[in-house]
């Protein structure tokens, strides 16, 4: 099985705050991570982490981790993954590939696997003779921040443009998920669960602000979850 997830940054103190990752130090979100990663992939899945995997540059804590986690490791590289994959002493082979950008099937579907979002990416326009979209951007890098907000806005806005032609009238089946590791609560997903969690996601984010923050704990910047 696939599965996906982004912006785990393993050691990285500062992102706890920026994030409001609600741990005491970094020790405990590394073994939090460690354990929800290990609850869910098993010995043959593959786990494609969309960038930002770690963030210290020692090769025993990197290895360390690498050790603990179940399942196959590919990495979509993010922009602070240069600063361990080449270092000395990591145990590289554990991560079956290392890629900066990645299109993968996954059953029907097609995947665009990128650390950045792409806006207008591959195979967007496909769909399914049902009308299904056929093609899936799975992005991170933005974590929840206001470029979150921007993305989305960017969505809907593809969503309802109406393109005109001789073979009539059509709309764009505009699918970017952000698959921002607090988002599954920092469990890896595959494809079909990761459309569903976005789903929920939206339509918490389309409430009337307080029952948003009824439903969702109040873990939210002004506009989500």
């Amino acid at each position: 099985m696939k599965l996906y997830i982004s912006d785990l940054h393993f050691f990285h103190e500062n992102v706890m705050k920026m994030d409001g990752r609600d741990f005491p130090d970094v020790r405990t979100m590394n073994q939090y991570l460690i354990n929800q990663w290990n609850s869910k992939v098993k010995g043959g899945d593959q786990v494609i982490v969309l960038g930002d995997m770690f963030w210290s540059k020692e090769a025993k804590e990197i290895n360390a981790v690498l050790n603990r986690l179940n399942g196959k490791i590919c990495l979509v590289e993010g922009n602070h993954d240069n600063r361990w994959i080449k270092r000395e002493g990591v145990k590289i082979e554990r991560i079956e590939w290392i890629k900066p950008y990645a299109e993968l099937g996954d059953g029907p579907y097609t995947v665009i696997a990128s650390h950045y979002p792409i806006f207008c990416y591959n195979h967007q326009y496909l769909r399914f003779e049902d009308g299904r979209a056929r093609t899936y951007m799975l992005y991170g890098h933005v974590h929840n921040t206001h470029d979150e907000i921007l993305v989305n806005e960017f969505q809907e806005m593809t969503r309802k443009t109406v393109l005109k032609s001789e073979y009539g009238e059509r709309t764009i089946p505009c699918n970017m998920i952000n698959c921002f590791c607090k988002f599954s609560n920092y469990i890896p997903l595959s494809l079909e669960e990761w459309i569903e969690n976005d789903k929920k996601r939206r339509e918490k984010m389309n409430m009337p602000e307080n029952q948003q923050i009824k439903d969702c704990g109040g873990d939210l910047i002004k506009y989500s979850v």
